[in-house]
């Protein structure tokens, strides 16, 4: 006898299918999701960055510092040089018995990836970032909580715009502009612009994959105008017989160096972060009386930053009195991390280039070199 397969087992198999589909997705959430839409409700997504950094430290104080290296990330800058003397030339470690090595990145977009990892998932525990980046990307490495904990240095002439054919900025009108966009020096190159009643869109912006690149770019013409740092930039100019249009000698206060920590390890580690900050303190104050060590380091890490002693007198490393200013915790400075903060948050929002930051007081964690100030005395 041969079973008739009429409609009615069809229905019936896709009944089955149909309310097995959803028991699947309501287990795995899609239903509430669905739902939550129709009603206008986003779904709810947890992230790290929904809680406080520190809630996962320990009860006690386990361990002052790591039990392994204390990792600094960076890319190569003139004020890098103190890092490089408080690391690789053993400062940290003989002075404060703190095991610190610094990792030097090619490209700021790298620093990024790895201080959202953390050291603990290959990545660092605290970035060299200017205040400009951590600016722009607040948003996005919220659940790293980051704070920058102390200036390391400022742009006093490191980053530059040159160009062939030109003769001051408001020649850019209309050009090619070639700039790594990740990078200081394309903020830089917005400030000449602004100076120049030039808008962003009066120009044609051409990517560079890092400002190192940026020499080679001049050399091959692949722009008018080309902005990145000073040194790499120099013999590009001299070669193609252009013209450096601006330095930040015209800005000595636009690009900022800070040391920026993870939120979970200045929480469990804030002994190390205090020895970090001293270290670092104290070898700048050693760059500042005789560069030659570390301008070695230097140039060893970052060739394409030209003379090494002249890349430190172009950022030179801060002092302690120079960070307090900066911070608004004593003195004065023409402009602080707060004012710095904010107005390169809300220029790359009005640009569309990253979200409105989180407020300056959340990017910022003074209470290590308060400790350290303190420490030191008048």
């Amino acid at each position: 006898m041969t079973l008739q397969r009429g409609p009615g087992i069809w229905l019936f198999a896709a009944l089955c299918l149909g309310v097995a589909g959803y028991l699947t997705a309501e287990r795995l959430g899609y239903v509430a999701r669905l739902e939550g839409r129709l009603r206008g409700k986003p779904p709810v997504r947890l992230s790290p960055g929904d809680f406080p950094a520190g809630v996962a430290a320990p009860v006690g104080e386990i361990a002052s510092v790591p039990l392994r290296a204390t990792q600094v990330g960076f890319t190569p800058h003139g004020s890098s040089a103190a890092l490089l003397l408080a690391t690789s030339g053993g400062l940290l470690k003989s002075a404060y018995a703190l095991d610190a090595r610094s990792v030097r990145m090619a490209r700021e977009e790298d620093l990024r990836r790895a201080l959202a990892t953390g050291a603990e998932g290959g990545g660092v525990d605290l970035a060299v970032l200017t205040v400009d980046r951590l600016a722009q990307w607040g948003s996005a490495l919220r659940d790293a909580a980051p704070r920058a904990v102390m200036l390391l240095g400022r742009s006093r002439g490191q980053e530059a715009l040159a160009g062939v054919g030109l003769e001051r900025a408001a020649d850019l009108k209309g050009k090619r502009i070639a700039a790594y966009p990740q990078g200081a020096a394309f903020y830089f190159a917005l400030w000449v612009l602004a100076g120049a009643r030039i808008g962003v869109d009066d120009v044609t912006w051409v990517d560079l994959d890092s400002e190192a690149e940026a020499g080679r770019a001049l050399r091959e013409g692949r722009a008018d105008a080309v902005a990145g740092l000073f040194g790499d930039l120099d013999s590009a100019v001299r070669d193609r017989g252009g013209k450096m249009i601006s330095t930040t000698v015209d800005a000595p206060h636009l690009i900022a160096s800070v040391l920026v920590a993870r939120g979970d390890f200045a929480a469990r580690y804030p002994d190390a972060l205090r020895r970090v900050i001293r270290g670092l303190l104290d070898a700048g104050a050693s760059v500042r009386r005789e560069p030659m060590p570390a301008a070695r380091l230097l140039a060893d890490n970052a060739p394409f930053l030209g003379d090494p002693v002249d890349a430190i007198k172009s950022a030179p490393p801060a002092s302690l009195k120079e960070n307090l200013a900066f911070f608004g915790l004593s003195g004065e400075a023409p402009v602080t991390f707060d004012e710095l903060y904010q107005s390169a948050g809300e220029l790359f929002a009005k640009m569309h280039r990253a979200s409105v930051p989180p407020p300056a007081e959340d990017m910022r964690d003074l209470a290590a070199l308060k400790y350290v100030a303190e420490a030191r005395g008048p």
